[in-house]
């Protein structure tokens, strides 16, 4: 194969139908992009995601004349690119989640079309005779541009309204300006380029290395370093500073800003870092490798598990993708030092998969792989024009031109199969599933369509438990005029302390309504638990709505002049650790009623279990404490176990209190449903966090305590 002769397939007498053909392609990528990337956008995906919520949010901020080129209130800190975008879009099209969606969905369309037109521009002028090669770069650009419009995976993240799809499409159109600019001498496409690679740090975090993959393009023009490098250097040096100073100025102001504020321009990028301690677990180099591993399966044999990003775990590549694209990789490997393009997309490919491979988070991840997209697909397109032109070379001949028409069929055919499959696989499997549901919480979206429909009244709120402290999505879509709170459910503790900063702040409101998610709601933990104890106890009850995933409870009379506390005493028990941490007391309760551990309990199925207990500390702890409660039969048998993180209403763990101040937790106890009325012992272990070593009693030199006997039996 190493002597072989190039071709460029169809013979120069059939060069007229080479733009029949290219508009014939344009033509079904139209077809392709408008079907699987705007149709039903504002319907699907389902909801509106958290991350979504927040670009509407900053949009909506935007339009109020509120403007930033890098916004770090929400979810670590976003570029600004497409929140501007969408900002353009709710002005001309107002405040729907159609225009939310679109600025990113014309940008994933529009890779497409870039990944077309960059295929025709790198291998349609890159014989080493000089001449044009124009159905060769046809080809390669088409079944690139074709199979990415028509891939699973690019469908489903082109449809959100995430920054992530601009960094491809910016990219393509940089690296086609650029070349354009290099081979045709032209200082229009150079310093067109130079705008779009200084659009580029506005676009997603992975943008931000871009710049390393210009320099080492540039560098490999000029290896081996000698006398002949330096005078290309010479010779390209105006054309380079006039794109770096283009791409300089563009990027100047978030540059200025990522120096000016470090700390909240990498935030991101350092909380999934593999480098992160917590993320590699004391081993970097093992996570690094097994990261790497993992991204690699992805390219055809297992996928993102992220149904927000994929279908089913599937691969990046089907199989008939991936056997051409690591055949395109081996080619390009092979010819890299005298084609500039094969070198190109190696580099291209290398360096824009790093950002996944350095980010231990929900491996392997194909949003953060998605400005080497292009590339991966490009790659397809060069292993099938090389396979082709072998078969046709060795073997066809005689027959090219009939193998011309059957090669065209069967990748035209094989392209349209995907595309059918895809959209069937997209609004048919994808959008019904509920894994997809989940993913995406179209359950706050139900709550904010329902919330904005109920008549909440004058002095009405509403209080909502997550696991974080805001949901973007909801606060996009709800409209309603009560103020609607959305508390972190975890810890319980912390859960009082926004309650009383709620109430505090809100002495006029005389209706309270919480939003109780139902069981398989799993991210609300405790929170609405929580709430309705304090409520329940500090206000009355009045009635209850019941929805799908939700049921909306209603108390009224609140009082605001008591101190929010499940107990009202302590069980006089305490004990004191030898490792700096001291129980001074415990009181155990079902819903707003605090028992009496001596008490004759009786097992209720409808309410949960809860302990509140008070901690002290020595000074100078600098050990995360955690509790393991347990309850055991008559038998000694553990039949029910809760460990927790010791934290207080911050939350802060046990390192961070203040010595001997007072500190309350709280935990809820879910006991089996078919716990068994008799005798039941609690008992507490506390241990050191990230050890998992107990610490002991003082005088008694054993790590369990018993804090409560317990008499259950059935309620009548």
């Amino acid at each position: 194969m190493k002597n072989l002769p190039e071709s460029d397939g169809p013979e120069d007498g059939r060069s007229l139908l080479f733009p029949v053909v290219a508009g014939g392609i344009l033509l079904a990528l139209a077809v392709a992009v408008v079907m699987l990337r705007l149709y039903r956008l504002a319907e699907l995906p389902p909801g509106v995601d958290l991350g979504e919520g927040a670009n509407g949010l900053d949009a909506l901020r935007v339009l109020r004349g509120e403007h930033a080129v890098f916004f770090p209130e929400k979810l670590a800190g976003r570029e600004g690119l497409l929140i501007y975008m969408i900002a353009l879009a709710f002005a001309i099209l107002g405040k729907t989640e159609f225009a939310l969606r679109l600025p990113s969905a014309l940008a994933s369309a529009g890779t497409v079309f870039a990944v077309f037109s960059l295929g025709r521009i790198l291998f349609g002028q890159d014989r080493e005779d000089g001449t044009a090669a124009q159905w060769r770069g046809l080809a390669i650009g088409g079944v690139g541009a074709g199979l990415m419009a028509v891939s699973v995976g690019q469908t489903i993240m082109g449809r959100i309204a995430f920054r992530t799809t601009l960094l491809p499409f910016l990219l393509c159109l940089c690296l086609a300006t650029l070349w354009l600019g290099w081979r045709q001498r032209s200082w229009s496409y150079i310093v067109l380029s130079g705008l779009f690679a200084g659009l580029l740090p506005y676009t997603y975090i992975p943008g931000r290395l871009a710049p390393i993959l210009l320099l080492l393009l540039g560098l490999s023009f000029v290896i081996p370093f000698g006398p002949p490098a330096w005078a290309k250097i010479r010779a390209e040096l105006p054309l380079a500073f006039a794109f770096t100073a283009v791409a300089g100025m563009v990027a100047a102001p978030i540059l200025i800003y990522s120096a000016l504020h470090p700390d909240t321009f990498m935030a991101r990028g350092n909380e999934v870092s593999v480098a992160n301690a917590s993320r590699n677990q004391g081993a970097l180099f093992t996570a690094i490798l097994v990261n790497s591993w993992e991204h690699l399966l992805t390219f055809g044999f297992r996928g993102d598990p992220t149904w927000r990003n994929n279908f089913a775990g599937k691969p990046m590549l089907n199989p008939v993708e991936t056997i051409f694209f690591w055949g395109g990789v081996c080619m390009a490997t092979w010819r890299w030092r005298h084609r500039p393009a094969y070198r190109l997309l190696l580099l291209w490919l290398g360096t824009m998969i790093l950002p996944a491979l350095l980010a231990r988070h929900a491996a392997p991840n194909t949003m953060r792989m998605i400005g080497a997209a292009p590339a991966v697909y490009l790659f397809i397109g060069i292993g099938m024009w090389e396979t082709y032109i072998f078969l046709r070379m060795q073997f066809f001949r005689p027959f090219s031109s009939a193998v011309d028409i059957v090669g065209a069929a069967c990748v035209g055919a094989l392209i349209a199969f995907q595309g059918v499959s895809t959209f069937h696989t997209y609004f048919q499997y994808w959008a019904r599933a509920p894994d997809v549901y989940k993913a995406h919480q179209v359950e706050w979206a139900v709550l904010a369509q329902t919330l904005n429909v109920q008549r909440s009244g004058d002095g009405a709120l509403y209080l909502l438990p997550y696991r974080l402290s805001e949901h973007y999505g909801f606060d996009y879509l709800y409209q309603g005029s009560a103020p609607a709170h959305v508390i972190r459910s975890s810890p319980a503790q912390h859960v009082r302390k926004q309650l009383e900063s709620v109430m505090d702040a809100s002495d006029h409101v005389s209706t309270v309504r919480v939003v109780d998610w139902k069981d398989h709601i799993v991210w609300s933990q405790d929170g609405d638990s929580t709430l309705q104890i304090f409520l329940s106890k500090y206000g009355n009850y009045v009635a209850s709505q019941e929805f799908a995933d939700f049921q909306i409870h209603t108390f009224t009379d609140i009082e605001h002049d008591r101190l929010w506390r499940f107990y009202d005493y302590l069980e006089p028990l305490t004990i004191h650790y030898d490792g700096g941490v001291s129980l001074l007391g415990f009181a155990l309760g079902q819903g707003p009623q605090q028992i009496s551990s001596q008490d004759h309990l009786h097992f209720s199925r409808e309410r949960s279990w809860w302990i509140a207990m008070q901690w002290r500390t020595a000074p100078g702890l600098d050990i995360v404490y955690s509790t393991s409660l347990r309850l055991h039969d008559s038998e000694g048998r553990i039949v029910y176990q809760n460990d927790s993180v010791l934290e207080d209403a911050t939350p802060s763990p046990t390192n961070r209190w203040q010595a001997d101040e007072r500190v309350d937790t709280l935990q809820f106890l879910e006991f089996p449903p078919d716990l068994k009325p008799g005798k039941y012992e609690l008992r507490l272990i506390v241990y050191d966090f990230e050890s998992l070593k107990p610490t002991v009693e003082l005088g008694v030199w054993e790590p369990e305590a018993v804090i409560a006997n317990l008499q259950i039996s059935e309620t009548q």
